[in-house]
């Protein structure tokens, strides 16, 4: 006989394998919907070069398109703070590079943002080498006639930078500090702006990274004096290393990664952390990255963590080397 107690049991197991067999599949559902990608930085620069390459790739291996959204200024900071905090769902997250995770916060005295405790670190996506610009049509060839230059004639130079405390402005005073010259600081609200007005003429000089440059240096349009590499670049095998012209420690290639807000689940961390890997392996973002002076690098994100970690330590040690007044 039949207890009229069975059916309830019956239906309670029967709906407990539903949920058991609905979790999986709920998890598996991340992203349901496009996925924004802040850049920091304004379009043009290495940043915003980099993601364009890797987001299609990026939206592939999620399933859902992940649409790049520039935020620039302050060297970094308002896209930033902007990432920050937007709700941690995995739905947003931001160009983390080394300029806006380590270097702008180590030059504020008050900085808006942590980049240890506010981001959930994703991946590394690629190392970059850096460039010294100049206009094609200057009559300087030479990166020892730049220095020489500089010194006979501080007051007539001006470099560009992506704004106040990011990174090409610190190297900058790391160039003025290691080659003992001077020159006027002019922040512009990301590379891009400063590069138009290079190519104008209305500035002398700019420490970008390659990839923003590249097509400007083979067209003619800028002139490379030096890179930071470990060896001339295949592409620009004319151009000196820094360690070659007297300077290894300005020779430091620079990071550019994602993260997401502090406090993502960590499924969802995982599938864009799978997903970055994913897209690296395509020889086709290999091609465009190598093309314009970066070396694809893939990490766990305890290993991307710990990339950040260690950068924001060194560049509070070159802060306190070179005197740098805090902003």
């Amino acid at each position: 006989m039949k207890s009229k107690f069975m059916l309830p049991w019956a239906a309670s197991v029967a709906m407990g394998a539903a949920l058991a067999t609905a979790a999986p599949a709920a998890l598996a559902a991340y992203p349901e919907r496009p996925v924004q990608l802040i850049v920091p930085y304004a379009p043009g620069g290495a940043t915003d070069l980099i993601a364009r390459i890797v987001a299609p790739r990026l939206g592939d291996a999620l399933g859902q398109p992940v649409v790049i959204i520039n935020r620039p200024g302050a060297g970094g900071a308002i896209g930033s703070v902007s990432a920050a905090r937007e709700k941690p769902d995995g739905y947003t997250i931001v160009m983390a590079v080394e300029s806006s995770h380590a270097v702008n916060p180590s030059v504020q005295s008050n900085p808006a943002y942590d980049p240890l405790k506010d981001f959930a670190p994703i991946s590394n996506l690629a190392n970059v080498l850096g460039v010294l610009d100049i206009n094609g049509k200057s009559h300087i060839t030479t990166f020892q006639q730049l220095v020489d230059e500089l010194k006979a004639d501080p007051d007539k130079f001006t470099f560009g930078s992506s704004g106040n405390g990011g990174y090409s402005h610190l190297f900058g005073e790391r160039f003025k500090s290691a080659t003992k010259t001077d020159m006027l600081h002019v922040p512009y609200k990301g590379l891009g702006p400063a590069l138009t007005d290079l190519l104008a003429g209305q500035i002398d000089v700019v420490f970008d990274n390659l990839p923003s440059s590249a097509g400007h240096i083979e067209s003619g349009g800028l002139r490379a004096l030096a890179v930071a590499a470990p060896e001339r670049v295949p592409q620009f095998p004319d151009v000196p290393t820094y360690a070659e012209v007297g300077y290894p420690e300005l020779n430091t290639p620079s990071w550019y990664g994602l993260a997401a807000p502090a406090n993502v689940p960590e499924d969802v961390l995982e599938t864009l952390n799978q997903a970055v890997k994913k897209a690296l392996e395509d020889p086709e973002v290999v091609k465009q990255f190598e093309q314009q002076g970066a070396v694809p690098q893939y990490t766990s994100r305890e290993e991307f963590a710990k990339i950040i970690r260690e950068s924001n330590e060194r560049w509070q040690q070159v802060v306190a080397d070179i005197n740098f007044e805090k902003l």
